[in-house]
């Protein structure tokens, strides 16, 4: 027995329930779908209007999953590529940056859990740290083992 092929909103809703899509992620997922010119803007529209679509819920959602193994700048770039505005990343950024001395400190601690013994074991930790996203200034001051913020 074949399946029924899904509609625009069903492919739409399916894909929201695996995990918050932004209206941007939805577009280029669906594009390939779409039967007539405009039907897929109308079809995000209607979900936009009736909160299936937030941009709030997926910036809290990015923020949630990445922020114990990120930095703000990774975590940045990743809310703009999802093509949500710029605002609302901001805000999201900046509440990371309180924490972000502390989350370095924690993920440097499980990787490595001791200070770099020379120069390129040092390196080697700033690479990784910085590869995560965080800035160079706390990846100095883990590296220093300084816990203040």
């Amino acid at each position: 027995m074949a399946f029924p092929t899904l509609s625009l909103t069903g492919r739409a809703l399916k894909l929201q329930s695996m995990r918050e899509h932004s209206r941007r992620e939805l577009e280029r997922k669906l594009a390939r779908f779409e039967e007539q010119p405009g039907q897929l803007a109308a079809v995000l529209d209607d979900l936009q209007a009736k909160g299936f679509i937030s941009e709030e819920r997926v910036i809290a959602s990015v923020v949630h999953r990445r922020a114990g193994k990120f930095g703000a700048a990774r975590i940045r770039q990743e809310l703009s590529g999802k093509g949500l505005g710029s605002d609302a990343v901001d805000d999201a950024v900046g509440q990371l940056r309180q924490t972000e001395q502390k989350r370095a400190q924690e993920i440097w601690r499980k990787k490595f859990g001791s200070p770099p013994a020379d120069g390129n074991e040092r390196a080697r930790q700033s690479r990784f740290l910085a590869s995560r996203g965080f800035g160079g200034d706390v990846i100095q001051r883990v590296l220093a083992g300084g816990s203040d913020d």
